[in-house]
């Protein structure tokens, strides 16, 4: 029983652990989206800096601010769509923590039943040898 119990509790950690790889690199990824739309605000008010245009409307408007305009908006959906995976991610950590925590529990009553019942099996053993000592007197 020991090595099953053992076993669940290696496999829950590693889900965990699974779990926790998988919210830090959705974190990452955000973190990157976020970082490089802000990025390409920084070039796109150069470029309106420079042309003098910031209008998206104008004729003269600048292509690459267009371009640089819609890979940000694209980046920000990104980074939003990513955000409802997070939360989904977080929740399935949340949960396997949950499972990790009930395994580790019932291992733990296991093994308090264990030493419960080592310790009655002692005691019955010291209490015989104490009925001995006393017939014997």
């Amino acid at each position: 029983m020991k090595s099953r119990s053992e076993s669940l509790i290696r496999l829950k950690k590693f889900q965990v652990d699974e779990k926790r790889r998988q919210v830090a690199q959705i974190e990452m990824m955000i973190a990157d989206f976020e970082r490089m739309a802000s990025e390409l605000d920084q070039q796109i008010e150069i470029e309106h800096t420079k042309t003098g245009i910031n209008d998206v409307a104008h004729f003269a408007y600048s292509t690459f601010a267009k371009a640089a305009l819609t890979r940000r908006d694209n980046l920000l959906a990104s980074a939003n769509d990513m955000k409802s995976k997070l939360e989904a991610a977080q929740d399935a950590l949340a949960e396997a923590l949950e499972d990790l925590k009930k395994v580790e529990l019932l291992d733990q009553r296991e093994h308090q039943r264990e030493r419960d019942e080592q310790n009655k099996i002692e005691q019955a053993e010291y209490d015989e040898v104490a009925r001995l000592r006393f017939r014997r007197q």
